[in-house]
């Protein structure tokens, strides 16, 4: 039995076609503040660097970091 956690960085961007692109980035850095993470999406956007089947990137739409911590109550037996 463990307690893990993890942490990942959600950036949702809007596409040329009107739909929603989601890049999920694992374990940022601990003191990532808004304005670092705009930028990044800024370069991503300026840079082109993903095509998506509605087309490019071309807006932020919403920035999140979000914090897991999963309890495993449970072990299974070794054979």
């Amino acid at each position: 039995m463990a307690v893990t956690s993890s942490r990942v960085l959600k950036l949702t961007f809007t596409t040329s076609g009107g739909k929603t692109f989601v890049l999920t980035i694992p374990q940022p850095k601990e003191d990532l503040d808004k304005a670092e993470a705009e930028a990044l999406m800024d370069e991503i956007i300026q840079k082109n660097l993903f095509i998506t089947p509605s087309g490019a990137l071309n807006g932020k739409k919403d920035i999140r970091i979000i914090d897991t911590s999963v309890n495993d109550l449970f072990d299974p037996p070794q054979d």
